[in-house]
């Protein structure tokens, strides 16, 4: 395992990490670009400004990480945990995932309009003030999810599960919903469904 080990700055285009583990580690401004992860763990790690364009991550876990600034486009994410990590200034630009989990990630104020985010696990992330419009959301697990001044005007949210609190808190205007959605909106809202 590396400890705080300093990559600041670090150019390493097209490694290959297999089963490697980091805790604390800095990769802030790294020029990591094409790098393949298979069942690492990140614990703790700085990414600030990191360049993961074209990486590919398979079964790896960036816990309590933080991507601020970090070019991910045309990244991919298969079967990787990002618990508790902290996507500031850019969101999930450029990446694509699937079959991952963000609980307790922080997206606050992050852009995320028009994102495919399809069947992720979102419990207890914080969504504030972030821009979710005309997003798919479709399958999406958001339960417990801050969403307080969340802009979900357009979004698919079919198959999604939400609180009913995450309802009154989020604009939902045009948003597509299931039946199930549909009442617990209506009840969150007050109404009485017969």
């Amino acid at each position: 395992m590396e400890i705080a080990e300093d990559y600041r700055d670090a150019v390493l285009p097209g490694t290959t990490w297999e089963k490697r583990q980091f805790s604390r580690c800095d990769f802030s401004g790294a020029d990591l670009r094409r790098l393949v992860t298979q069942g690492c763990t990140f614990d703790e790690c700085d990414f600030s400004g990191a360049d993961l364009g074209e990486s590919r991550h398979q079964a790896s876990a960036f816990r309590s990480c933080v991507f601020d600034r970090t070019v991910l486009a045309d990244s991919t994410w298969s079967a990787c945990s990002l618990l508790g990590s902290s996507f500031v200034d850019g969101g999930l630009r450029g990446m694509s995932v699937r079959d991952s989990d963000f609980s307790l990630a922080n997206f606050s104020r992050a852009n995320l309009r028009r994102r495919s985010l399809s069947g992720l696990r979102f419990r207890e992330a914080s969504f504030v003030d972030a821009n979710l419009a005309e997003a798919d959301l479709r399958d999406s697990d958001f339960r417990g999810a801050r969403l307080g001044g969340a802009d979900l005007t357009g979004a698919d949210l079919r198959g999604a599960k939400l609180d009913a609190n995450a309802l009154v808190q989020a604009k939902l205007r045009g948003a597509r919903v299931d039946l199930e959605t549909a009442i617990a909106f209506a009840a969150a809202h007050g109404l009485v469904v017969d």
